[in-house]
């Protein structure tokens, strides 16, 4: 899984989106003002790192259709790097998956001879239980390949298989590829909760520099404990203090641009539509999942 500590940042003006982008011998953070340097700086300021989405939000499947996402992909604003499609327009194979083995965990995915991005997007989320809201947000804050696509992007399109100690796996490498381990992954992380990133408190590192320092953090929810098990940096104050700027040597803005992306695309990312009384299944805490709703039976958790 992708553990990239670092993007570039741009806010499109008159557009409302932001662009991010990775690479390895890059520390710096770059934002092109979307009206003023507040408007992103408000937004960095309300930063939780204990607490970056709901569970509802990023488990919620059905938050957009395979239309919805097209419709999505066709108002991006696109800058190709070369002569690879933007996503609006990008085409491929999408193969069976057969279920993935274990209770809970990724249903299979119908294949297709020639699906669309929006196509493969919305049967691998579906499958895995995962709100392809996530998974775009995710390619952007990867490998720009929403606003910038390339065909290096499209081979590590969420930044599946690229730890920063060390090169890419090719074994990963595709745009199916890249899209369906990452969703396999959020829900091998949630059905499999104890590990080093789990809800309650945690040391969590500014970057992969030891000497960076790191500080403890109380992640509230399994889908914020997620996002960390991928990308297992928090922003220090100098990232967070001016995103627009280049921040410092042990500035990370991974989880952050997770962050900002979210509300410049989609708004609140802390939305929690479900009552809290509601059953942990409900509200997907350790990864649960609801068995069948029977209205002869009360609510358990």
């Amino acid at each position: 899984m992708s553990k990239q500590w670092f993007s570039t940042v741009g806010l499109l003006l008159g557009a409302a989106l932001i662009l991010s982008g990775c690479a390895s011998d890059v520390r710096t953070s770059t934002v092109a003002q979307l009206s003023s340097s507040q408007d992103l700086g408000a937004l960095a300021a309300e930063f939780q790192p204990g607490y970056i989405i709901s569970d509802q939000e990023f488990f919620d499947t059905q938050s957009l259709s395979e239309a919805g996402i097209q419709s999505f992909l066709n108002e991006v604003p696109c800058t190709p790097q070369d002569n690879s499609p933007c996503l609006a327009e990008y085409e491929t194979v999408l193969p069976h998956f057969a279920p993935a083995k274990g209770i809970g965990h990724c249903n299979g995915v119908q294949g297709e001879i020639q699906a669309s991005a929006a196509v493969i997007i919305e049967r691998i989320s579906t499958a895995c239980g995962i709100s392809p809201k996530v998974m775009l947000v995710l390619m952007q804050k990867e490998q720009s390949l929403l606003t910038k696509p390339s065909a290096y992007g499209y081979q590590r399109a969420t930044g599946y298989g690229c730890p920063d100690t060390t090169g890419c796996d090719s074994a990963y490498y595709g745009f199916v590829n890249q899209l369906y381990n990452a969703a396999w992954q959020f829900r091998q992380y949630s059905l499999n909760p104890n590990r080093s990133y789990h809800i309650g408190t945690v040391q969590l590192s500014y970057s992969p520099d030891e000497s960076c320092g790191s500080s403890s953090v109380t992640i509230r929810n399994q889908a914020t404990a997620n996002l960390y098990n991928y990308t297992p940096y928090q922003p220090n104050r100098s990232a967070i203090g001016d995103p627009a700027g280049d921040g410092d040597a042990c500035s990370s803005w991974g989880n952050l641009n997770f962050w900002l992306l979210w509300n410049i695309w989609f708004g609140n990312p802390l939305n929690e539509p479900i009552p809290v009384f509601f059953p942990n299944c409900v509200t997907h805490e350790y990864g649960a999942r609801c068995t069948p709703y029977d209205p002869t039976q009360p609510f358990s958790s």
